[in-house]
């Protein structure tokens, strides 16, 4: 946390600055002569003027959303890298760009908040709608600081920081008090939001009671062992959540992930790019860091990477022990949406050239002709996992046109990045009532509660996959995994648990393949299959395969524990910045967390 920024922050948005929108529906009137005492004056303004929250500030945030959510995780692999071996730390740039964009966030939502609150013109649902939306990004920032650092500040008014000149001084805040000023913040968000929004795709009061609902199933943690007051306030809110009519599962898994559906009502919160705005931060790119060279005009270049072979397995494929068929008929509808494997073909990427056929990309010199020969030499395309992402994909141009109807730009796309999904929601649901059948042991849990298996049956057959009869804490952990795959989201489910069960969080990550198979193996398989038909895997390849996971080291998880001061236990933080606290000592590693009785001393 860059405490500097926050008072650069605060003075820039005083003066206007990036203040930019996202989405057509988010356009926002010229505001060159824009100043605290001229604009918020009506529920446009207030509209326009909060719009880009849903973007700029959190642009920083997207590379490590990917690195600490999915490769610390063990969803991605990234080839050689800090977050794959643990030894990521507070000298860590991405982790450096974390900490500022989250704590922009904050200063951001804080000030607007403020001027709209103060605001005279605009009707109450307006000013409802907009300070609600103020509140609830605020609330997801510190959802993700104090799961990613441990005990931070808080930093509640920003104007007050910098009047006092305290935002240099700030000390570190208990978790449990932490979690107290995200679910103050969010019940207030919820009073003042709308059942349905004023524009479409902003969040309304469903997607403020789903996000307090996950944060209360984190909470309940905190204290070393689960506090059923706490799950039973998880399942409160996820019934009022999925209680919206206005809001329900796609019918179709991949389509949720489609430009043309950037808006539906499955995505509760989400980043909402605009590629056609002309201003960086308000753009994805996404795309570009994810997708091979070739893929979209020439500006991606991720042909190093790809989806980890234990992700892979998780969802039941091994590409050395088995053939195509069982990739190519599996029933689970998220395994083809998530990553790209042999045989595959999307018909939603590449429209105008009769959809995206992966290993014709790959060995086909006529069909991806944006790409120089010299530069599609395999098995330089083949990735080390064999299985590139899906998501945070759009495909070509003519895609981005088809999808949002205007052209994409070189490292610039509109494709929204969900952040709460209703799945999501579901599935909380159903691990709080697990949990709540066998709170003093939850990793055994198992329940037949027949709203927790509505919750995850829901998410399973629109998969494709058979209703479970009785559920238990492994089947949501395994659904989580797959459902919410590359979504940013799986790192903190680890740290959630680890609050109250690190050795699970450490033997399960300790277990996990966390090696590539290696492109030239693959590519001697995909090459074959693709120009005979044959899947062809020599006892040989597989015996190597299989001796290099005997020799694989361990990964040093334990090198992300620190051991809480109450209760003596162990849970996962990655160390602040380095920066950070050679600004401000109170933030270092060894400064003690002070309690804060958050409701008695922080007011909306």
């Amino acid at each position: 946390m860059k405490f500097i920024n926050i008072k650069t922050i605060a003075l820039a948005v005083v003066a206007g600055f990036s203040l930019t929108a996202c989405e057509d529906f988010l356009d926002k009137p010229t505001i060159d002569n824009y100043n605290a005492d001229n604009y918020y004056s009506s529920d446009t303004e207030c509209l326009s003027g909060t719009s880009y929250l849903y973007s700029s500030p959190w642009s920083d945030f997207t590379r490590p959303f990917i690195k600490v959510g999915e490769i610390l995780s063990g969803n991605y692999y990234p080839g050689t890298s800090p977050y794959l071996d643990f030894s990521v730390n507070g000298s860590n740039e991405d982790i450096g760009s974390l900490s500022n964009s989250l704590w922009s966030v904050v200063a951001h939502c804080n000030t607007v908040y403020n001027y709209i609150k103060d605001a005279n013109g605009p009707t109450e649902a307006g000013k409802g709608q907009t300070m609600g939306e103020c509140l609830t990004w605020k609330a997801i920032a510190y959802f993700f600081l104090v799961r990613t650092f441990g005990e931070i500040p808080i930093i509640h008014d920003n104007s007050a920081e910098l009047e006092s000149g305290s935002y240099n001084t700030a000390v570190k805040v208990k978790k449990a008090d932490v979690y107290e000023y995200i679910i103050m913040t969010l019940e207030k968000a919820i009073e003042l939001l709308p059942e349905t929004p004023l524009q479409a795709g902003r969040i309304d009061k469903a997607a403020a009671e789903g996000m307090l609902a996950k944060v209360y199933l984190t909470k309940a943690g905190v204290g070393g062992s689960v506090n059923s007051d706490d799950l039973n306030n998880a399942v409160k809110y996820a019934r009022l959540c999925l209680a919206h009519s206005t809001h329900s599962l796609m019918p179709s898994y991949p389509d949720v992930f489609r430009l043309a559906n950037n808006i539906n009502p499955e995505t509760l919160i989400a980043w909402r790019w605009n590629a056609n705005n002309n201003q960086w931060t308000d753009q994805s790119f996404m795309q570009n860091d994810y997708a091979p060279k070739g893929f979209g005009d020439d500006d991606c270049w991720a042909q190093w990477a790809g989806m980890s072979t234990d992700l892979q397995e998780a969802f039941g494929i091994k590409l050395l022990q088995q053939t195509p068929d069982i990739w190519l008929n599996n029933r689970d509808t998220r395994l083809k949406a998530t990553m790209m494997l042999p045989g595959y073909k999307y018909d939603y990427f590449w429209t105008d050239r009769g959809g995206f056929e992966f290993l014709r990309f790959v060995y086909d010199d006529t069909y991806n002709p944006s790409v120089e020969l010299s530069d599609k030499q395999v098995p330089w395309l083949v990735c080390p996992t064999g299985a590139y992402p899906v998501k945070h994909l759009y495909g070509d141009n003519a895609d981005h046109i088809l999808g949002v109807g205007y052209t994409a730009a070189r490292m610039a796309n509109s494709l929204a990045t969900p952040l709460l999904r209703l799945s999501d929601v579901m599935l909380v649901l159903a691990e709080a009532k697990v949990i709540l059948s066998n709170p003093t042991s939850p990793q055994t849990a198992s329940s037949t509660d027949t709203e927790a298996l509505q919750a995850i049956n829901s998410v399973r057959q629109r998969a494709g996959l058979v209703a479970l009869t009785s559920v238990s804490f492994e089947d949501i952990w395994k659904e989580r995994r797959l459902e919410l795959a590359f979504e940013g989201d799986r790192w903190y489910d680890y740290v959630r648990v680890s609050y109250y069960n690190s050795d699970f969080c450490v033997n399960d990550l300790k277990a996990q393949t966390r090696i590539a198979i290696g492109n030239g193996t693959l590519n001697d398989i995909y090459e074959n299959y693709y120009k005979t038909g044959d899947w062809v895997v020599s006892e040989e390849t597989k015996q190597a395969f299989e001796e290099s996971k005997k020799r694989e080291a361990a990964p040093m998880v334990e090198q992300l524990l620190v051991t809480d001061s109450d209760t003596g236990k162990k849970y996962l933080a990655i160390p602040m910045t380095e920066r950070d606290v050679v600004f401000n000592p109170n933030l270092g590693a060894n400064a003690e967390a002070v309690h804060v009785d958050v409701r008695a001393t922080y007011s909306y």
